[in-house]
């Protein structure tokens, strides 16, 4: 997973409310077994309507997503955070997100931003012409305005966005403490540890290990 501390370029301006993950990657999609190429299928159904926002030149390639309240609901597809990753999301802002979507999202490496209606209607104008900029260094989002809306995030959530850690990623940064922790295991309890485990075993009737 990619470290993020800041997501700052053009955004799309949707501010849809009620976004559910069908939305985001239809279910025909989920039969892939790779995350690459998943941004081609994200918000097919939108995309399937004349000027919609999505293939709109001016937002090609934007980091950031400006969506309205409970984005991310309906099924707990991971798909919808890959999808979003790979047409090239790193932060998504709205009112309101599922709880399982905000934890996908922050699990790839996606920045769910909270912010109250009124930050998101202002962001989705500015966004219509300039560029918006999320900081998790000092958790703000801002424009070229001199507007600064402050957002919240777990602290454990952020360090791991900035540092780029994912369940992997937390999990080998413990490396020497497991190393330990399984050395003293193989030296206190043999029992529990590979072909130690069978010594001393005596097999009935024969006397023998």
């Amino acid at each position: 997973m990619k470290a993020v501390s800041q997501v700052s370029g053009r955004a799309y301006p949707w501010g849809a409310k009620n976004i559910d993950t069908d939305v985001i990657i239809p279910a025909h999609w989920l039969k892939t077994i790779t995350r690459e190429g998943l941004g081609k299928g994200a918000f097919e159904t939108v995309r399937a309507q004349p000027d919609n926002i999505f293939d709109d030149p001016r937002y090609a390639g934007s980091p950031i997503l400006i969506a309205g309240d409970n984005f991310g609901c309906g099924s707990s597809r991971e798909h919808a955070a890959w999808a979003l990753a790979d047409m090239g999301v790193i932060a998504v802002i709205a009112p309101s997100f599922s709880d399982i979507f905000s934890g996908n999202a922050f699990k790839n490496g996606i920045v769910p931003v909270v912010l109250p209606q009124e930050a998101v209607d202002r962001l989705v104008e500015v966004a219509k012409t300039d560029s918006v900029t999320v900081d998790l260094e000092t958790m703000t989002v801002t424009t070229p305005y001199q507007d600064r809306f402050p957002f919240e995030l777990d602290a454990f959530r952020r360090q791991c966005l900035m540092e780029g850690l994912d369940e992997i990623g937390l999990t080998l940064a413990r490396d020497t403490a497991i190393s330990k922790y399984e050395s003293g295991v193989n030296e206190h309890r043999p029992w529990m540890s590979g072909e130690r485990a069978y010594a001393g075993i005596v097999v009935e009737g024969t006397g023998r290990p």
